[in-house]
Parts: structure tokens; sequence; C-alpha cells
């Protein structure tokens, strides 16, 4: 009998879905060496069936996706009990991603801006119910948290894979260990191990020539003068969050001119990647005094979505003063 192979979708977009199947023929590895036993967005299976399997009898699970819902929360204490082997797979779930950012705001805050803000046509307000009586019988949503917390604030996490969405090479070589696991070829990775990235930074990987070259001025892609290709994008005043984004991407958007968003996550022992960036920004302006280095940071219109972009949810910060408050209220 073949080992279990489970996959969920939670508080994401669904590109970690489709990244497994743009692996090509790989796929057709997994489908040989496990039975896939529970993934919603490929086949229908109903969460009883999840619940009626014996604990431990999942090998591997990947979990997409943050905890937003308190179905986002069933799904990861239910499949952290069904499996073996739990890993966050890509930003949302280890990071919290851009679902993270709504942490900047309270929890009716965000209702509001979504039911009744300048791009919703909405004249009667009408709001979503935890509940209605339908013709079939009560429909019930599931409750919104105050906060979009990680998978390992939820629950113990054996294994993380970063990306927004992790790249489709990362993903065939974890298959490869996996299957060379099922095989008894290979062993698995210490727990707690980062899987299917590099261990260093993106600008570690990147191409780019750089010589500590001081900035007087940060701009935004649109408003650059042409670029040069060999140069680091940093150094030439775009901002590039490489320098605290770990590695494993090969720095496909800076080697195609285009800065870092940091979709991999903090870099190795990096505490707080937000921190990171702004060290690595201080780094390099050029300032003699604080109203000269205000007219260069001014060039950052938006500075939480810059730096905290992906890992806002797993951050030292982790949401503002009034989602903060609503939790402790919940």
């Amino acid at each position: 009998m073949k080992p279990k192979f489970a996959m969920y979708w939670a508080a994401s977009c669904g590109g970690c879905e489709i990244a497994v199947l743009n692996i090509d023929a790989k796929v057709l590895d997994l489908d040989a060496n496990f039975e896939v036993a529970f993934w919603p967005a490929a086949m229908d299976v109903k969460y009883k069936d999840v619940e009626a399997m014996a604990d431990d009898s999942i090998l591997v699970t990947l979990f997409n996706g943050g905890i937003r819902t308190a179905e986002n929360e069933h799904m990861a204490r239910l499949l952290r009990r069904k499996s073996k082997i739990l890993v966050a797979f890509g930003s949302c779930a280890n990071e919290g991603c851009i679902p993270g950012l709504a942490n900047l705001t309270s929890r009716e805050a965000m209702f509001e801006t979504v039911y009744a803000g300048p791009s919703t046509e909405n004249p009667t307000g009408v709001r979503p119910l935890r509940a209605a009586a339908v013709a079939e019988g009560q429909l019930t949503l599931p409750a919104v948290e105050p906060v979009l917390r990680t998978l390992d604030q939820v629950v113990e996490v054996d294994y993380h894979m970063p990306g927004c969405p992790p790249e489709s090479h990362q993903i065939a070589g974890v298959v490869d260990l996996l299957v060379q696991v099922v095989q008894g070829k290979a062993a698995l990775p210490p727990k707690g191990s980062v899987i299917g990235a590099g261990q260093s930074t993106v600008c570690d990987e990147c191409p780019r020539q750089r010589d500590v070259k001081h900035i007087t001025r940060i701009r935004r892609i649109q408003e650059m003068p042409p670029l040069d290709p060999a140069i680091c994008l940093l150094e030439q005043g775009l901002m590039c969050n490489g320098p605290a984004t770990r590695s494993g991407c090969n720095a496909r958007c800076p080697q195609a001119g285009a800065p870092c968003i940091g979709c991999y996550g903090a870099a190795p022992e990096a505490l707080d990647q937000g921190a990171r960036m702004m060290t690595a920004i201080a780094s390099v302006i050029e300032g003699k005094d604080a109203a000269s280095i205000d007219a260069v940071l001014d060039g950052i219109p938006d500075p939480a979505g810059m730096f905290y972009r992906f890992s806002l949810a797993h951050s030292l910060l982790r949401a503002s003063r009034s989602a903060h408050r609503e939790t402790e209220q919940a």
C-alpha cells in the first residue's frame, strides 16, 4: 500500500496549488509513489473523510495558506493530527504573505473596506451573516478571526517551504526527496528545517555587481531612467529586498530587471525581515543630516507594504494595536 499524501488550501490565493502542477512530469512521480488521500483543489473529498482517517495515517501534508477563519484553524489542527509530516508550504503558511497585511487594521475596518469601500457597489449595505436559514436548512459561515496567523503559530510544523509560490524546480527537488525517503534511499532533514530554499540571501544569488554605492534618491520602477543591467538595483535607487530575503529563486526578478519583493521570507538568521531590510537601506543612504535622510526615505510611499509585504504576520510586529486589542477581547 502506498503512503498517503495530502494538500490543503487555507487563507491564500491558490497559486501554490498551481505551482505543484507546474512541475510537469514530476507530478507523475508523486502519483506513482503516493496515494493522494486529500486534495480539495484537485479531487472531491469531504472533511468527514479526513476526520474518519486514523491519526498519523497521512505521511505528508503540504499546507498552504494562513489561518484567518475558524475553518482554517480546524483544518490545521485536524491535518496536524492526521499527518506524520506537516509542511508549511508557501509564503502564506510560513510568513502570512499578502493576506497578513490585513493585520494592519481591525477586522471591522477590513469588512468596511470590502463591503462598503469605493470599489464595492453595495447600496443597501449587505454584510454576510454567520448563519442563515435556506431551503436546505441552516447555512453557516466560519468565523473570521481578529488577525491572520501563520501555520506554526497554531500547530507544530515539521518543515518550512517558502515562496510565493515556491519555485517549480524547488518543488520538484522536494518531490524527489520524498520519493527517495519512501523508497528507503534517503533520510529526511532535521525537523524544523527550511526545505526547497537556499541558505543565503537573494543578493548572493544575483549576478548584478555591488559597489557599495550610496544613494541619494529612492524611486519606484516607473520613475526610473533606463537601468544598468550589470549594477545592483538597490544601488541604482530602486527598492530591492534582496539583502533581507532568503535565497532559492535564483534571483529571478532582479535578473529580469525587477526588484526582489521578498517572497521567500526572511534571510537565514534574520529575526525580522522588515528590520533587516531597514538596516540594508540605512547602509546605502547618502545623508549628512536628518533632513537629507528623510528626503531619501520619502521615496518609499508605503513602508509597511514594502518591508513587510510578505512577512508581517510572522514578524516581531505581527499586527497593529487595534488588531491586537481585538484579539485580546476575542
